[in-house]
């Protein structure tokens, strides 16, 4: 599990692109493990969506069509909606605490786009969490596995990142007015 959360790391990070051909040796040398723990690693990594796993061929990073990346983003969108909805329904100074440290580490990463995409996916598992909802919080994960790549991406551009900060900051000042409409139609 560990070596699969790393190696994942580096396809979310980008340092491994998509369509791009995974060596067991390689990677049993770097992490210092046996190639049998490699390739464990890497059909958890395939559970989750992140490589493809070719008999005869071996391991690439996915690559997910623009199809396949549009439908992903929608549905996370509508969970994330209903993830903000019992958020507003459940706010307290203590939901505004941790939400607030949350946005202020997103607003000093502006700058920095793998900072940023860092600081988004925080606070995005911060709501999750504050849900109260641990389904929810478990589909929220498995997204954010599948398409972290892309929505860093996303981020790349400083208009970009500097539009995510105003959608989060309608959206907080939605929770904080306990707008539980409003929060979900944000999200």
């Amino acid at each position: 599990l560990q070596i699969a959360e790393r190696i994942g790391a580096l396809i979310i990070e980008e340092k491994l692109r998509p369509g791009e051909r995974l060596k067991e040796t390689a990677f049993a040398k770097t992490f210092g493990v046996s190639r049998a723990t490699i390739r464990e690693a890497l059909r958890i990594l395939e559970q989750r969506n992140l490589v493809s796993i070719v008999p005869q061929r071996g391991a690439q990073v996915t690559m997910l069509s623009r199809r396949e990346l549009e439908d992903l983003f929608e549905i996370r969108a509508v969970l994330l909606g209903l993830v903000s909805r019992r958020v507003a329904l459940n706010y307290s100074p203590e939901v505004k605490r941790r939400l607030y440290a949350c946005y202020s580490r997103l607003q000093a990463a502006k700058n920095d786009t793998t900072a940023y995409a860092r600081a988004s996916a925080d606070l995005v598992a911060e709501f999750t969490h504050l849900c109260e909802n641990q389904q929810l919080t478990e589909y929220i994960a498995d997204f954010a596995l599948r398409i972290g790549r892309y929505a860093r991406l996303g981020l790349s551009q400083p208009q970009r990142r500097k539009q995510s900060l105003a959608n989060w900051a309608r959206l907080l000042r939605a929770i904080a007015a306990r707008d539980a409409d409003l929060a979900e139609t944000l999200h």
